[in-house]
């Protein structure tokens, strides 16, 4: 049901718009900005953290607005009071900042992420997250640190994630049990990197890094952990499935044993060259056979599988909506359910020599790989959200899984602390489906 709509606009009625914040200035930020200033009656961007002022005073110029650089509580507060647009590179003003109604995260990176969303938390501010790389880490923990203060942390609407619980939701909604949700991406290839995406980079104004990480899978597997996490599903086998299929995503129902997916409670899962893309999946099940008649009747087949997706997920013009959400309606797209179900592994993209520094996500060292959680555990498989900066302890061959025991983490992190605390606080399971193609998959 759309209501956000009419919300805001009630809001822009009112004189009394949903005042966001937002952390990053690049590619997708720069969109985020664009389409809030001119296309989100009722919200008003009132600020930017980065690290490079510079680029986010350009992202408020291309968009029509002329911001002030601030360095200060005041000189942010001066700001919010006169109406004006403000710049800094201290992400901690915005934190701490009366009047600021929901932050947004588009920075995609985890340290970073880590530190502006705790804070944001300790300060009682709501956080729309983009940073699935943060979220598919210790998105676990966060999520208990924010309910116990009262606030909402949250991905967000766009994004695959989002999209696929929105359509989860939807499917449930109308008396359907989900068992798979699904991403479909145009590549998969996990020895990309930086220089074979440079062009592609270049081409559309992106990191190459981040583009990388798209190609190479790390961030579809960020992505597909956090829809388990907050859906409950989990994987069917380490890197899931991941077919080829050039079809449409409704030939993918005959594909899947429904008994062996109700056993594993649902899988996350995604296909590459499948229409419609780049959208999103939800393949349910129905119990009542009066109702299987109908929706034969409306031409989603004979099941015992039934195919529902989204053709398209359109990022930056959809954020926007979920501040909505959260501010107006205290309705979070996603977020972890409880103890964590998939993890994202650092698995060696080349071989790899002892006394290595891992470069950081879609780089040249390693790519990411969903796994259960209790593998991760049982295992002592090293999460790729922690393994940028680590430092090898001996050679490892291209394709190896990464285990704590082959690094030496550099001290001092937050992240690392917040992942040692979420697994003190979800111990390890005893049971795995690590390295096993599951029957639900034929």
């Amino acid at each position: 049901m759309i209501i956000v709509d009419n919300a805001l606009a009630a809001r822009a009625a009112a004189g009394n718009p949903v005042r966001v914040a937002m952390f990053g200035a690049g590619f997708m930020a720069s969109g985020i900005v664009n389409q809030i200033v001119n296309s989100v009656p009722g919200m008003v961007l009132v600020a930017i953290a980065n690290r490079d002022p510079e680029r986010a005073l350009r992202a408020y110029a291309t968009a029509g607005v002329e911001a002030v650089r601030v360095d200060d509580a005041t000189g942010l507060r001066d700001c919010l009071a006169a109406g004006r647009a403000a710049v800094t590179d201290d992400p901690m003003l915005l934190c701490e900042a009366e009047g600021i109604d929901c932050l947004i995260d588009a920075t995609g990176a985890i340290e970073y992420g880590a530190q502006v969303t705790l804070r944001a938390i300790a300060c009682g501010k709501p956080m729309v997250s983009m940073n699935a790389e943060l979220d598919g880490t210790v998105g676990s923990i966060l999520r208990r640190k924010a309910d116990a203060a009262g606030v909402i942390f949250t991905g967000c609407d766009g994004d695959q994630p989002g999209v696929q619980a929105n359509l989860w939701r939807f499917v449930r909604s109308i008396g359907l049990q989900p068992l798979v949700c699904g991403n479909i991406k145009g590549l998969q290839d996990p020895y990309r990197n930086p220089t074979t995406q440079e062009g592609f980079a270049k081409r559309w104004g992106q990191n190459p890094y981040m583009v990388t990480s798209f190609a190479d899978g790390t961030k579809i597997s960020f992505e597909q952990a956090i829809v388990a996490n907050y859906t409950g599903m989990t994987v069917a086998k380490r890197g899931m499935v991941g077919r080829d299929h050039a079809g449409h995503v409704d030939e993918l129902t005959k594909l899947y044993d429904v008994e062996e997916l109700r056993r594993l409670g649902g899988v996350v899962d995604y296909v590459v060259g499948s229409k419609p893309g780049p959208g999103v999946f939800v393949l349910a099940t129905h119990d009542d056979p009066k109702q299987r008649h109908y929706l034969n009747l409306y031409k989603l087949g004979e099941g015992p599988l039934y195919s529902f997706y989204t053709p398209y997920h359109l990022c930056h013009f959809e954020v926007p909506l979920s501040a909505a959400r959260v501010v107006l309606f205290g309705d979070a797209v996603l977020r972890a359910a409880g103890e964590p179900r998939v993890d994202v592994v650092a698995t060696a993209k080349t071989d790899l020599k002892a006394g290595k520094v891992l470069d950081g996500l879609g780089g040249y060292d390693t790519y990411g790989q969903c796994e259960t959680y209790a593998a991760t555990r049982a295992e002592g498989l090293l999460p790729i959200g922690l393994a940028e900066g680590c430092t090898l302890k001996r050679d490892l061959p291209k394709d190896a899984v990464l285990r704590f025991d082959d690094v030496e983490i550099p001290p001092g992190r937050l992240i690392d602390r917040l992942r040692a605390e979420q697994d003190a606080l979800f111990p390890a399971p005893t049971a795995t489906t690590a390295g096993k193609v599951s029957a639900a998959v034929q």
